[in-house]
């Protein structure tokens, strides 16, 4: 019990000590009570956004458009005279080039027509000859001349019309091309005034990628003009702009627009999916991250500038949207656009600008 007294008695002196610390001692107190305050001894943060310059440049917008791919000519190659079908030259998949024999009918008597022209002429002439010096010695009267002429004039119209007779015979390519369809066999009359069909030509050299485009995107689009074509083989080619219509489709009020393809294997097919990118007008423009873009409190499309640490919006005006950037128009060339922190900040306020990130700055 003794012992236990001691300890107590012990307890409440050191605890009454340590209370009594605080008035005997009381440096610690001075010491807080003279500290300043925070907000007396330094001066208020600002806010930090980040920034990044903008460089304008002309910047031709791409117009993308679906479409397809159109063969330069195609044609029905017919016949031009009467007979039957008795040999073809060709085959679907062939490649024939200007003049080739495509078809042969049968003779139906042009030959015994051009032999019987061909003596005529020859008896003409002879008439001719023979009466012509019999002319030149005043035997016969020179008017008689006159109508010798004539008639060998007329003996050679017989035959250029019998040689072309039998020219139609014979059906011809009429240009360069891969025939896709033969309708007819060996062994088919064929009659002049029906204008059998023979063969399906296509000429694939130069293609064509056939789009259509908006009246509103017209003014844009000009003949000469190149144009990227990729097509749904995954393939990639260049062509130019070779036409463009002057009139709308009474359905879908577009306007055609060819765009023309070097081809000479013929490797691009005829009919296939294409979409077609081309470059219209360049306008200045600059490159900024998509998320720079904002609003202003009208409800105003920009983008929030610093201009001597204060905050301002500038309206702007897409040109072309590049997924994760955008082209857009009515940016000063060398303005900090804040690319992170916009959001947080209003027109008018001081801030600290900072530069942007390298992926950020690559914006400019």
């Amino acid at each position: 019990m003794k012992a236990s007294r001691i300890a107590a008695v012990g307890l409440v002196a050191a605890a009454g000590l340590w209370i009594g610390s605080g008035y005997f001692m009381p440096h610690h107190s001075q010491q807080s009570s003279a500290a300043p305050l925070p907000s007396e001894s330094a001066p208020d943060k600002l806010f930090r956004v980040a920034v990044a310059s903008t460089q304008v440049s002309a910047h031709s917008r791409k117009l993308i458009l679906s479409g397809r791919t159109e063969a330069d000519r195609k044609v029905m190659v017919t016949a031009r005279g009467g007979g039957v079908v008795t040999e073809l030259k060709v085959r679907r998949g062939d490649r024939v080039t200007q003049g080739d024999i495509v078809a042969i009918l049968s003779d139906e008597a042009r030959e015994a027509q051009v032999a019987q022209a061909e003596a005529l002429v020859t008896q003409r002439r002879t008439e001719l000859n023979a009466k012509r010096r019999l002319i030149e010695s005043g035997t016969l009267p020179r008017l008689n001349l006159v109508d010798l002429e004539s008639q060998v004039k007329a003996a050679e119209a017989v035959l250029a019309a019998a040689v072309a007779e039998r020219n139609r015979g014979v059906v011809r390519a009429p240009w360069s091309g891969i025939v896709t369809d033969v309708p007819v066999e060996v062994g088919k009359a064929a009659f002049s005034m029906a204008g059998q069909e023979i063969a399906r030509l296509v000429a694939l050299d130069p293609m064509l990628a056939v789009v259509e485009v908006s009246e509103r995107q017209l003014a844009g689009v000009k003949v000469g003009d190149k144009a990227k074509i990729r097509l749904v083989t995954g393939e990639t080619v260049t062509g130019k702009i070779r036409f463009v219509s002057k009139s709308a489709s009474a359905t879908t009020r577009t306007y055609r627009v060819e765009v023309e393809i070097a081809n000479p294997d013929g490797a691009i097919p005829d009919g296939i999916t294409a979409e077609v990118a081309i470059s219209l007008t360049p306008t200045p423009a600059a490159r900024i991250p998509r998320s720079a873009l904002t609003f202003s409190a009208a409800g105003q499309l920009g983008v929030r500038t610093v201009n001597d640490g204060l905050v301002a919006f500038v309206p702007v005006a897409p040109v072309e949207d590049e997924q994760s950037f955008m082209w857009v128009s009515g940016i000063p060339d060398g303005a900090l656009v804040i690319v992170q922190g916009q959001d947080f900040v209003r027109e008018g306020q001081r801030v600290s600008p900072v530069q942007a990130n390298a992926a950020v700055s690559a914006a400019k």
